[in-house]
């Protein structure tokens, strides 16, 4: 599930042949990719026939191709990474961890998000896994491919620190749609690593009781009431026909494993935007929701224009990057010597 939902039959997808060979950032790939980016979105999100698809496939640049394989529990997945040009070997430094919705892949998620700009600015590192493509590109919710994934993100962490400095206590997680399901299982299977998640728009297929780790997780999520696709009263929709979770429940689910106050602060944001925020969590895991009035199926901010009438309205009242950034320098991972965040 997510905001292109489309029934798309090709993903224009191409591997580098190293594992993640021209990661590292220059200012031509960033020019190539402005020009690049909202075509490249649009075309996902308007869903065109699977011939033409196949025809723009090939026109793809270099910039919208993930860059790194690894072998996990036996498949080879792929993912795109960003190292911004101010990386110091020398420091740890920040990981995040930027997840696809269904039916899109890798490099759609970067630009929605536009996670890249802000690495840029705060020297820290972004990948952008993908799902198993067997199909539509999804985070699929069943046992099997749970444990899956779960064990690939797992081993992406382990293969980029095996050739970065990256901060343990740093590890981050966000998704669109079906990814911010997926950042939900890796707050319950991989607390140990993952040191606070972001949710926009997402799909929470699984019941909250799923999650059977108690440890507090910090959680900042984004979504709108006028969400078609991912329902913000959950139940099914359009692109989901099995119900979803009912997003203010869901995140006072969250609070209460958080072991929060029970009485959240309501602060109105902007003229179209809410934040509810759970305080006196155990370990400061804070617990944030913003609601985005007649918001639709989309990420915040300042990215790339899509189709209003596939996504619904989507807010620049605020910038979610921006805010879940600050939110993830508040929030390291307790039980391990931390580092000061990078400026």
């Amino acid at each position: 599930l997510a905001v292109p939902l489309a029934r798309i039959s090709a993903a224009p997808l191409a591997l580098a042949s190293s594992r993640h060979g021209g990661a590292k950032s220059n200012s031509q790939d960033t020019a190539t990719r402005s020009r690049n980016k909202t075509l490249g979105v649009i075309r996902v999100l308007i869903g065109v026939p699977a011939a033409i698809m196949v025809f723009e496939a090939a026109s793809f640049d270099l910039s919208s191709r993930n860059n790194g394989t690894i072998m996990s529990s036996g498949e080879k997945r792929e993912y795109l990474l960003y190292v911004p040009h101010t990386y110091d070997p020398a420091k740890p430094t920040p990981l995040v961890i930027s997840m696809h919705g269904g039916a899109v892949w890798p490099s759609a998620q970067r630009d929605i998000s536009q996670w890249n700009g802000l690495a840029d600015r705060h020297g820290f590192i972004v990948v952008y896994p993908g799902a198993i493509a067997r199909g539509p590109r999804a985070w699929h919710m069943n046992p099997g491919p749970i444990a899956k994934n779960v064990q690939f993100i797992s081993d992406l962490i382990d293969a980029l620190k095996a050739d970065y400095n990256i901060d343990s206590t740093r590890v981050y997680a966000d998704g669109l749609s079906n990814g911010g399901g997926m950042a939900f299982v890796l707050s319950c299977n991989l607390s140990d690593r993952i040191a606070a998640v972001g949710l926009v728009a997402s799909a929470q297929f699984l019941p909250f009781e799923w999650c059977k780790n108690g440890r507090a997780v910090p959680m900042i999520a984004f979504h709108g009431t006028a969400d078609r696709a991912a329902r913000y009263h959950g139940g099914k929709s359009w692109a989901a026909p099995t119900p979803l979770a009912d997003i203010p429940t869901f995140t006072a689910s969250w609070a209460l494993r958080n072991r929060c106050d029970p009485s959240p602060i309501e602060f109105e944001e902007a003229a179209d935007v809410t934040r509810l925020e759970y305080r006196g969590c155990a370990d400061n895991a804070t617990v944030a929701l913003y609601t985005v009035k007649e918001g639709g199926h989309s990420w915040p901010g300042d990215g790339p224009p899509v189709p209003q009438w596939l996504t619904g309205p989507t807010t620049q009242s605020i910038d979610a990057t921006s805010l879940m950034w600050t939110f993830y320098r508040e929030h390291p991972l307790l039980g391990a010597q931390s580092v000061p965040p990078p400026r």
